[in-house]
C-alpha cells in the first residue's frame, strides 16, 4: 500500500508495514534494493510492498549490515540502539536466508558465501547460479515452479506404501502403535523432527536413541533406549551408542511410544531424512509425514545424504568425523530446517542451488586430495574445474557495472569473489568505519558490513538472549492484580480487565493472604492499558491495586515503555481495546470514518484461528490527529461496548513476533513478585557495550550521508538452538534535516 506524499523533487519512501504484511522475504528486499539501483532501466520495477517516489533523485543507496545479527538483538539492547529507534521510520520483521550474502546481490550473482563450508568454497561461486532452463531439474518436475505449502511435500498413502514406510492395515506394520494423529493436517500444521539411532539385535535394527524437535529448534525429547532383544552390533561407529552407556538404561521401546503419543499434536507433521527407517524402529505409524531424502529429488531414484544437504543448503557441518557417531538431535534439527527451507523459498530457489553441480565439486574436491588418484586423469579433472558455470540471468550488480558504477563492499569477510564490487577487508569495525566516511560518497551502492565478532556468534549465547528477551516480554505482557475477597467472582475480573485488550491466560494467585489474579496480556498495550486504567478502580467488590511484576529485570519498564511510546514507528499510531469480536474490519472503517486524517486500520487476529481479537491499531497521517483521536475514542461507546484508547507501543512486526513467542512451546512461565538479583554475564555487558557503540557508529556514518540517500539496516537473522531467528530491517531515506523521509 503506498501512502499520498507532495510531488516536491526530494526522494519519499513510503510503506504501509503496520500489522501482519511487515514480515519481508530476501525476494521483496532485493525487490526493493534493485529498483532503488536501477529505477526503471533494466526491467527494474517499483517494490509491490513499497514505493519510493522520484528515484531518480536518489543520490545512492547504503545497506548497512550487521553480520549474525537479528531482530532478538535489536529488542534486547533496545535503549543502546538510541540513533536506529529514533530516525528509521520504516521497520519490518525480515525472514531468514540460508545464503543471506546471495540473497541480498541477488540470484544472478557469483559469490562466494561466508557460511559455505569449506570444502565447497572454490566452486560453490560458480555453481549457485540461475540455470537457464530449469524444468528439466527433478525437483521442478516433481513439485513445479511455484512455492506452496507444506501439505503439497507430505507424502501420500501411495508415496508411503512405495517408500516402506509402516500402514494401517498392512501386513507389514502388525502390531504396531499409531500416533493416533489425524490427516486433517493444514499448511500452519506444526512440524516436528525426528531422528533414531539403532543397533543390530537378534529381533533386526531396534532403537537405542531417539531425538524429537520442535518447529523452532528446540529438543523436546532425546532419550536412550534399552532394546528387547539380545544386541549383536551397537553400530557405534553411526549410532554414538555403546553397550557401557545402555547399561543403566530402564526406559523401554513401549516408554517412548506412549510419551510421543503424549507429545505430538493431532495434527503433527514428522520431519525426517529416510524417515521410514526411523517408524521402523519406532514401530510406530503416523499419517503426516514430510522425507527430506525425497523432498530434495533427484533423478533416477538417487537420494543426497543428510550431511551432504545440510552443509551445501544450510551452511552446516553435521556427522563430522571427529565424533563418536551421530547425534540424533543434530540430525532431526537438520531435516527439520531442511524442511522448512524448502517450504520457505520454494522448489525454484531450491532447483537454483544446483545440488548436483555441488555434490561433483564437493567428489571432486576430495578427489584432489588424493594426488595419487590425480595423477592419471588431473588434465580432465582439471578442465572440469575450470568449466565456466551455466549461463546466469544478469544481477542489479551486474546492470550497476553496465551504467559505469561498481558497489562499494566493506566488511571483515570477503563475500564477493565476482569482481563486481569493490571489496576492501578490514580488521575491526572502527576502520570498516573510516573507509566508510572515506569511500561512500564516491559509490551509488554500499554495503557496509558490521559484525561483533566469532567470540559473540555461539549458540548458548543466541540461547541465553532468547530466553532474556522472551522473559523479559512476558513480564511486561504481565500483570497482578489485587487483594480480593475470598469469593470474588472471576467472570467480573475477567470482564473487566478484556476490556483492556486480549487476554492469553488468567490465573488465581493462592500464596498471598488474600487473592490476586495473574493476568496475561498478548500485546503490551492492554498490559499498560490495564495498569493506568485500573489501578485503585474498584473491580468485583474490591478496591484494586494494578502491577507488573517486579524483578530485576523490570526496574527500567517504565523507561522502556516511555522510550517505545517515543519510538518513531509509532509516531501517529493508536491502541484501541474494547471491540466487539463479531465488527470487521469492514465495519471498523465505517465507525472510524468520521475521525481525521486516518490512514491505515489494522485488526490482529489469532495467527493460527485466523479469530480476529477485541483490539484494533489506528494510524494517522498527523500525528496531532492521533492526540486529538485519543481524546475523542476514549469512553466512547460503540455498538453497546465502552472503548479504552492510548499510544502505540509495539509496532506491527513486534506484535507479530510476541504473539510466536507467547505460543512456542514451554513459553508458560510462573511469575513471582521478587526475585534474586543476578549480575549480568560479561559477555552480555561487552555485548551492550559493542551495541552501543555500533549505534554510534551507524549515526556517524548516517550523517556524513548526502541527503536523498537510501539507507537500509539490516539485522539479517542467525540460526541458532532455538532455530531461525528472524531478522529485523529498518530503513528510511535521509532528508535534509538527518531524520528519514518518509
Amino acid at each position: 500500500q503506498s501512502f499520498p506524499f507532495p510531488q516536491e523533487k526530494s526522494c519519499h519512501l513510503s510503506a504501509a508495514l503496520l500489522g501482519e504484511d511487515s514480515e519481508i522475504s530476501q525476494d521483496q528486499l532485493y525487490e526493493l534494493l534493485k529498483y532503488a539501483a536501477l529505477g526503471k532501466c533494466h526491467n527494474a520495477a517499483q517494490p509491490s510492498w513499497c514505493r519510493i517516489y522520484h528515484q531518480s533523485h536518489l543520490a545512492g543507496v547504503v545497506v548497512v549490515v550487521l553480520h549474525e545479527m537479528s531482530q532478538l538483538h535489536f529488542y534486547r539492547f533496545y535503549l543502546q540502539f538510541k540513533h536506529l529507534r529514533k530516525v528509521f521510520q520504516h521497520r519490518f520483521t525480515l525472514s531468514p536466508s540460508a545464503n543471506f550474502p546471495v540473497s541480498l546481490y541477488g540470484e544472478g550473482t557469483n559469490l562466494k558465501p561466508q557460511n559455505t563450508p569449506q570444502g565447497l568454497t572454490s566452486t560453490s561461486s560458480e555453481c549457485i547460479t540461475k540455470n537457464s532452463d530449469l524444468q528439466c531439474d527433478p525437483i521442478i518436475q516433481r513439485y513445479g515452479a511455484k512455492k506452496q505449502g507444506l501439505t503439497s511435500y507430505t507424502l501420500t498413502l501411495e508415496e508411503q506404501e512405495k517408500h516402506g514406510y509402516p500402514i494401517e492395515g498392512s501386513p507389514r506394520s502388525k502390531g504396531y502403535i499409531s500416533t493416533e494423529c489425524d490427516q486433517q493436517r493444514t499448511d500452519s500444521s506444526p512440524l516436528f523432527g525426528l531422528d533414531c539411532e539403532m543397533c543390530v539385535t537378534a529381533k533386526g535394527n531396534e532403537v537405542t536413541r531417539v531425538s524429537l524437535v520442535d518447529a523452532q529448534g528446540q529438543c523436546l525429547l532425546n532419550e536412550l533406549v534399552k532394546p528387547e532383544s539380545r544386541v549383536m552390533n551397537y553400530c557405534t561407529r553411526f549410532s554414538g551408542v555403546t553397550k557401557k552407556m545402555l547399561l543403566p538404561v530402564k526406559t523401554r521401546l513401549s516408554d517412548i511410544q506412549t510419551r510421543l503419543k503424549k507429545m505430538l499434536p493431532h495434527d503433527a507433521v514428522l520431519v525426517g531424512h529416510s524417515l521410514n527407517f526411523d517408524l521402523q524402529a519406532l514401530e510406530m505409524i503416523h499419517p503426516s509425514v514430510i522425507d527430506t531424502s525425497l523432498l530434495f529429488a533427484r533423478s533416477e531414484g538417487r537420494r543426497f545424504k543428510l550431511k551432504f544437504l545440510a552443509k551445501a543448503v544450510l551452511g552446516k557441518e553435521i556427522q563430522c568425523e571427529q565424533k563418536l557417531g551421530h547425534d540424533p538431535t543434530e540430525d532431526a534439527r537438520a531435516a527439520l530446517e531442511l524442511a522448512q527451507f524448502f517450504i520457505e523459498q520454494g522448489p525454484t530457489k531450491v532447483a537454483e542451488l544446483n545440488l548436483e553441480m555441488l555434490l561433483t565439486a564437493e567428489k571432486l574436491a576430495e578427489l584432489s586430495e588424493n594426488k595419487a588418484a590425480l595423477q592419471p586423469q588431473g588434465c580432465g579433472f582439471q578442465e572440469q574445474l575450470n568449466e565456466p558455470p551455466p549461463s546466469s540471468k544478469p544481477c542489479f550488480l551486474d546492470c550497476l557495472q553496465v551504467t559505469g558504477q561498481k558497489p562499494l563492499l566493506l566488511g571483515r569477510q570477503g563475500l564477493d569473489s565476482s569482481g563486481l564490487c569493490q571489496s576492501n577487508l578490514s580488521t575491526s569495525n572502527k576502520q570498516i568505519l573510516q573507509r566508510a566516511l572515506e569511500d561512500v560518497p564516491l559509490s551509488k551502492f554500499s554495503i557496509i558490513q558490521f559484525s561483533l565478532g566469532p567470540e559473540y556468534l555461539a549458540s548458548h549465547l543466541h540461547a541465553g538472549l532468547y530466553e532474556k528477551v522472551r522473559s523479559k516480554l512476558t513480564d511486561m505482557l504481565t500483570i497482578y492484580a489485587g487483594p480480593f475477597e475470598e469469593n470474588f467472582c472471576m467472570k467480573s475480573v475477567k470482564k473487566e480487565f478484556g476490556r483492556c485488550g486480549p487476554i492469553q491466560s488468567l490465573t488465581v494467585v493462592t500464596e498471598t493472604f488474600q487473592p490476586y489474579v495473574c493476568i496475561q496480556y498478548e500485546v503490551l498495550e492492554a498490559a499498560q492499558l490495564a495498569v493506568e486504567s485500573l489501578n485503585g478502580a474498584e473491580v468485583a467488590g474490591s478496591c484494586i491495586k494494578v502491577q507488573r511484576p517486579v524483578t530485576a529485570a523490570m526496574l527500567d519498564c517504565n523507561v522502556l515503555i516511555e522510550e517505545l511510546e517515543l519510538d518513531v514507528e509509532n509516531e501517529g499510531v493508536i491502541y484501541v481495546a474494547g471491540l466487539k469480536n463479531s465488527l470487521t474490519e469492514t465495519d471498523l472503517q465505517e465507525e472510524f470514518s468520521q475521525l481525521k486524517d486516518l490512514e491505515t486500520l489494522f485488526l490482529p487476529k489469532d495467527l493460527q484461528s485466523g479469530k480476529h481479537r477485541n483490539c484494533c491499531f489506528l494510524k494517522f497521517q498527523k500525528t496531532q490527529s492521533a492526540v486529538d483521536a485519543l481524546g475523542a475514542i476514549n469512553g466512547w461507546t460503540m455498538r453497546g461496548s465502552v472503548l479504552r484508547s492510548r499510544n502505540a507501543l509495539a509496532p506491527g512486526h513486534l506484535w507479530r513476533w510476541i504473539w510466536r513467542m507467547n505460543h512456542s512451546s514451554g513459553n508458560q512461565g510462573k511469575h513471582i513478585f521478587y526475585e534474586k538479583v543476578e549480575q549480568l554475564t560479561d559477555s552480555e555487558q561487552d555485548l551492550r557495550k559493542k551495541m552501543k557503540k555500533l549505534d554510534h557508529h551507524i549515526k556517524k556514518l548516517y550523517r556524513s550521508l548526502q541527503n536523498n540517500t537510501l539507507c537500509i539496516v539490516l539485522f539479517p537473522g542467525v540460526n541458532s538452538m532455538h532455530g531461525s531467528q528472524s531478522g529485523l530491517g529498518l530503513m528510511g531515506i535521509k532528508d535534509d534535516e538527518g531524520r528519514s523521509a518518509c
